[in-house]
Order: C-alpha cells, then structure tokens, then sequence
C-alpha cells in the first residue's frame, strides 16, 4: 500500500492542466457499446476508475486500440454476452461504481444486461432504483438476487414512453437515455439531469445517429432510431479537479494558472470559490489564481452567515463541497456546509479538527465552518483518505499545513485524480510517495 508524505506550508507556483472529466468518461466509454462502428475518444483520464472501465469494455469482447497517451479508438463490434456469467465480471464488476453504466446500451443494442451490485465510494447509500425504474418504464424487466448482489435484466422490445424521474440523477438519466435511443418510439424524460457531462453525451450521440431533442434542459425528447454509427469526441476537462485547484491555490498563497478550463461550462462554479473571498481572474479559457494572503467569506445580504449546499444542476455540485469546507478553515468569516445528497461525506472532518480546523459538525448533513484567517495553520498529521473527494481535500490541507502530514490509502485520491503528484511537484509541492507498509520517520 502506498502514501503521501508531504511538507507543507510552501506557496505553489506555475501552470497545471485539468484532467478529463472522469464522470464524464464513465458515460461516455459506456456508450461506445451502443454501436458495432469505430468510437474514438480524446481527452481520457488515466486514472483507476476510468482504466477500470476500459479493461471492463475489453473483457466483453471491444476492441480496444489506444492511439495516445488520452485518446483511444473502441469498436464493439463482437461482445461476448456469456462474459455476465463469470466471476471474473462478478468481481471486477462489483469493484466499479461506473459499471452500471454499461446497462442501458447493453439492453438497447442486445436486450440482456447483468451487473452485480457496484462498489465505490463509501460516502453513504447511492441507491441505483432511477436506473432500474427507468429501464421498467421503457418495457425491461429485472431480477435481483440479494444473495448474490446481482442484478439481471431483460429487455427484447423496449419502446418509447413518458418517464418523470424521482430524482435529477445524472447517472440515472444516462443510463435511461442510453436506452432509449434505439428503442421504438417516443420517450420523454422529464426532471433529467442537464449537467454539461450529460449535455456532451447527448451531443455524441446526436452525431452518432440518435435524436435527442431538449439538450441542457431537464426535459429531453428522444425519437428511437434503428441504428447508430461511430464518431469522434473530445472530454470536457474536469470541473471537480478545476474546482479543487482554485482552493488549493487559495490555501496555499500560491499564484497558479489554470489552462483550458471551459469557463463557461463551469456554471456557478467559480462564483462560489469568489463568495468564499478567492480572487482569480478570467484570460481566455485559462484561470488565474493570483497570490493572496487572506481571502474573507462573504454573507447573505441581511448579513446572516453564508450557507454554501449542493443541489442538482446548474446549482452545486455535490463533489466540490468538501474542497469548499476544507478552503473555509482558512478563510476569515464562517459558512454552513450543507451537504443534501449522501450521508457520510462530511465524516472527514475529524482529520481536519485534529489538524486543528474548528469545525462544528451539526449532523451527517451539515458542519459550520469557523474560519481561522490563517492566524494559526494548520498543523501536519497521519490520516487516511476515506473517499475520492473527502482524500483530494486532506491533501490540500496537508499542502497548507505545517510540518508534516502522511495520507494513507490514497488509492482512493488515484480513482479520480491523474498522477497527481507529479503534477504538485510540477508547481513546487513537497509530496512524495512512499510505502506506508514502512515505519514513518
């Protein structure tokens, strides 16, 4: 097992590029199945996750040709159905939260799909009914086995049909689009999710032969065809790691540029780093985060304390509002971290009281942060990264904190951030890998 040992306390410096959207990728690589024509995909992050999936899609029998460093050609021209029976896909499966992703295509192109319940992040119940009721919607049936934690499907005649989802679900909508676009008839998706990672989906399979009207609404219209063909696409950069950067840049005094960033298609994103006090600047597609010493949370305009809560697009998204907790220890100010979605993502916070952040945790959903105003750093501890998000943070508070800090398990940090250390490193950070089988010294 593998760890971060990192000094702190140092102001970065220089241009660091975002990584391609990893929650893009899992919908996208999924969709390549949806046709027997070549695919090619540019932007790919290398990252466990994503990797995963790939390795996943070869399994079922795609070819899969990686042209560059980011860019691979997949053609699933003979996929191998009897592949669901083997405990290799029962295990791989079951390790891959985006492997449900490959249900929707699998039921529109063959009828037949099987998954075994996936894993991922422990941050609280991330239930898969939109999915599953969508799919019924569309004329699927579906077993599962609680025994097994497995899930069979069968859908030889999906059709067309209204569907008012219990919740935005970006995954959830996907899947169902995916589904649908070559199912016979007219489906009407209402209170679907309109992130920009579902908008590019969308976009893709319009090119590939697909009708979807209603694109960045929640109200998609898809006419069913019979068949699709290849394309081209190209992945957004990663809005949570641009996201996580800002902060980083902010808890750090350090002046960074951030490249290519597709400003506009970060939402409100940049707005709620500015309501936290971070200065930064728009030039072009980049993002410039200059030197500040302080940065001082604003307040609701009765002068009440800022609640900052994550809500389905384009409000909040849900992955960044562990970044903004750990940016607003350092702040001057206080603000209400309201996360709605999962139940245990804020458990984190311990590590960053123990760090010596106040921190008053309400309940699983809600933690006030009292801003410090860097009059007392942080100071380095061992810690363990529990989730993808919740890791990433940890990690930026080591970089601002003084002495130093060990994480553990960044396995976990390495599911959805490219070689990240390497990149830190590029901007002056003191992180290391090491081996935490190793006595610390």
């Amino acid at each position: 097992m593998n760890a971060f040992e990192i000094y702190g306390g140092n102001p970065l410096k220089g241009e660091i590029i975002p990584q391609g959207a990893k929650n893009e990728a899992l919908q996208i690589l999924s969709a390549v199945l949806l046709t027997e024509e070549a695919v090619t995909v540019s932007n790919v992050p290398d990252i466990k996750d994503v990797n995963k999936l790939i390795e996943l899609l070869g399994d079922l029998g795609v070819e899969v040709h990686r042209q560059s460093q980011d860019t691979y050609v997949f053609r699933a021209k003979d996929i191998n159905l009897e592949y669901f029976k083997s405990d290799t896909f029962r295990s791989k499966g079951g390790g891959l939260r985006g492997s449900i992703m490959i249900v929707g295509p699998l039921l529109a192109r063959f009828g037949k799909a099987a998954i075994p319940k996936p894993g991922g992040d422990k941050i609280g119940r991330r239930r898969l009914d939109t999915h599953f009721l969508g799919f019924e919607k569309l004329g699927a049936r579906f077993h599962y086995d609680a025994n097994a934690h497995f899930f069979n499907v069968d859908a030889t005649d999906l059709t067309g049909t209204y569907i008012l989802m219990d919740e935005a679900s970006v995954t959830g909508t996907a899947n169902i689009v995916m589904a649908a676009v070559l199912a016979k008839g007219t489906t009407t998706i209402y209170n679907a999710a309109c992130e920009p990672y579902l908008q590019q989906l969308c976009k893709m399979l319009n090119r590939m032969g697909a009708k979807i009207t209603g694109i960045g609404s929640n109200l998609l219209t898809i006419e069913g065809v019979d068949h699709l063909g290849g394309t081209e696409h190209r992945m957004l950069p990663d809005m949570i790691e641009i996201g996580s950067f800002i902060g980083l840049a902010a808890m750090t005094e350090s002046e960074i540029t951030i490249k290519d960033v597709h400003f506009d298609e970060l939402g409100i994103i940049p707005s709620v780093f500015s309501k936290l006090g971070i200065r930064f600047e728009r030039k072009g597609d980049d993002i410039y985060i200059p030197h500040q010493t302080s940065y001082e949370i604003d307040t609701f305009i009765d002068g009440s304390i800022l609640t900052v809560a994550d809500a389905p697009w384009p409000g909040f998204t849900p992955d960044l509002l562990s970044i903004v907790l750990v940016v607003a220890t350092q702040a001057k100010g206080n603000v209400l971290i309201h996360q709605k979605m999962f139940e245990s993502r804020l458990f984190f916070v311990d590590k960053l009281i123990d760090m010596g952040a106040q921190i008053i945790l309400c309940d699983p959903h809600r933690a006030t942060v009292i801003g410090l105003n860097k009059a007392f750093k942080l100071r380095g501890i061992e810690m363990t990264s529990p989730d993808i998000r919740a890791g990433v943070s940890l990690l930026i508070a080591a970089l601002s904190a003084q002495g130093k800090s060990v994480i553990h398990n960044i396995e976990q940090i390495e599911r959805g951030y490219q070689d990240i250390e390497r990149r830190l490193q590029a901007l002056g950070a003191n992180i290391r890998r090491i081996d935490s089988n190793l006595p610390l010294h």
